[in-house]
Formats: structure tokens, sequence, C-alpha cells
């Protein structure tokens, strides 16, 4: 037998015992797929660094304590806050108020945000009338339209929910509304050809076919709801996190300031991994189809 001909047969058995494999190759598994494995240990490692540089930092000397304190002296804050209170409240006082407040606001967005989306996707007449309000003020930062907000509804508690509520919808309506646009058209067809009425095609096509955006749009919202709600806590509040930074920013206490900017940015980073897990479980499909 030729050297030729042997390595032909070697190259064709070699391709016969990779099809025949026990384990089936993963996509993006041979080439790599953008982004692929997990990232874990490197965000690990980023936070430690980050800490380790401000343990260095700030207690080195080289910034005064007033402009960056030591993580002793906020972890200290931290207890005191939490024990003793500040501004007449607990941190858990404190806490709970601003929760009530983001995730009302949230609940409220998730109701009426979505549905709304969800029309605009599939009805023009809906997009015709909800788009030009929600593209318009979608832009403003929130304290653009917080002034309107006290003169109409007051200094109550209803306008700071108000307030976070409309700085959530935009994200999620267009968040919804682009998931439905983007669902494929042979979908639908085929879903038409096989019986199914305009609302079943909704419900059990476009809806769910959907569900990637809109999940996206709950995390964008979420977001932009705890940006929210310093703005919100700005006016005649007398709890609240966002609250307790601003009256310990016009004090200079500038380790009540950071701790506070922790507990917000670690409730934040909480919820966006609890979505992320819920988006896993409800659309176990997102990025195989």
């Amino acid at each position: 037998m030729s050297y030729g001909r042997q390595q032909r047969l070697n190259w064709a058995g070699g391709r016969l015992g990779s099809l025949f494999a026990k384990r089936s190759v993963q996509p993006g598994e041979h080439f790599g797929a953008p982004g692929q494995g997990s990232a874990a240990a490197i965000a690990t490692g980023t936070v430690v660094a980050l800490l380790l540089l401000w343990v260095v930092v700030s207690n080195s000397g080289l910034v005064k304590p007033l402009f960056l304190p030591t993580p002793q002296a906020v972890f200290g804050k931290f207890i005191q806050v939490a024990t003793e209170g500040f501004a007449g409240a607990t941190l858990l006082e404190h806490t709970l108020t601003s929760l009530a407040r983001v995730f009302g606001a949230f609940a409220l967005a998730c109701a009426t945000a979505i549905p709304i989306g969800v029309l605009m996707g599939v009805s023009r007449v809906a997009r015709g009338i909800f788009d030009p309000p929600i593209e318009f003020y979608r832009p403003l930062p929130p304290l653009a339209y917080l002034p309107m907000v006290i003169i109409w509804f007051g200094i109550g508690e209803f306008s700071k929910i108000y307030l976070i509520f409309l700085a959530i919808f935009a994200p999620m309506a267009i968040a919804a509304r682009s998931g439905v646009r983007s669902v494929s058209i042979e979908q639908i067809h085929a879903a038409y050809s096989m019986g199914a009425t305009r609302m079943q095609v909704i419900w059990h096509v476009i809806l769910k076919s959907a569900l990637p955006e809109i999940f996206t749009g709950m995390r964008i919202g979420i977001g932009v709801g705890w940006t929210t709600l310093v703005a919100g806590e700005m006016v005649a509040s007398t709890k609240g996190l966002g609250f307790m930074v601003l009256n310990a920013a016009e004090f200079l206490a500038s380790d009540v300031v950071i701790m506070g900017i922790i507990v917000i940015g670690l409730f934040a980073f909480v919820f966006d991994l609890l979505m992320r897990h819920l988006e896993k479980v409800l659309v176990p499909w997102k990025g195989k189809v």
C-alpha cells in the first residue's frame, strides 16, 4: 500500500472516529465562540485587586481621609449606622424605605411597560400613540422633569415612586417592543398555518420569543431605577439610602457616603444576579436557536 493511500485511510478513520465520538462537540468549541468561557475567576481577581488598591492608597496617607476614607473606617461606620442610626433612622430603616420605593416603581413598570411595549410591537396604532411620548422623554434625565412631578403630585411618597417609575418605564417598553419586532416571521407564519389564532400567536410565539429582550429591559430598568432613587429622595425625604448619602455629603461625612454607595451597589448587583438566574430558568433557549 502506498504512503499516500495510507495517509488517506488514516485521515478517513480519524474523521469517522470524531463522528462517532461519545461526547458531542459543543457549539463554538473547536474554533472558540466570542466571549466563550467563564469570567468568574477574572472578576474575582479584579474585585480583590481593587480592594487591595483601596487599602494601600487610603492607608498610605497619599489621599486625605476626607476624600478617600479607609475600608476600616467605612466598615466601622457601617456598624455604627446599623446599630445607632444616621439622620434619625437606622441603616435597616433607610434600606427598607429605598427598597419599597424602587421595587414598588419596578413592579408598576412591569405591569404597564411590558404590555404596552408588546402592544407597540404588534400594532401600528399603539406604536403611533405611545412611541412619540416615550421617545421624547426617554433621553431626559430625571432631574429635568423632577420639578414638574413635584408641582403635579406634591412632595409626598407618590411623587418619589412616580419619578422612579418614569425612569424605568421607557427602557422596559422599548425593550419589549424591540423583542416583538425581532421575532422571526417564519415562526409566525408556521403558527398561523397550523391553525393558531392571533392571540395564540401573540402569547405562544411572539411573547415567548421576545422574553430575552424583555429580561434585558428589566435589568436595564432596575439599574436606572437605582440611579434615579437618589434624585427622588432629594425632596422632602426623612429616610432612604439616597437621602442618607445626600445628607452625609452636606456634612462631608465621606465614610457614610461611600458606605451608602456600597450598600446601593450590592443590592443592585444581587438583584441583577437574580434576574440572570430567572432568565436562565424561564428562557433556556436564549442563544441556542
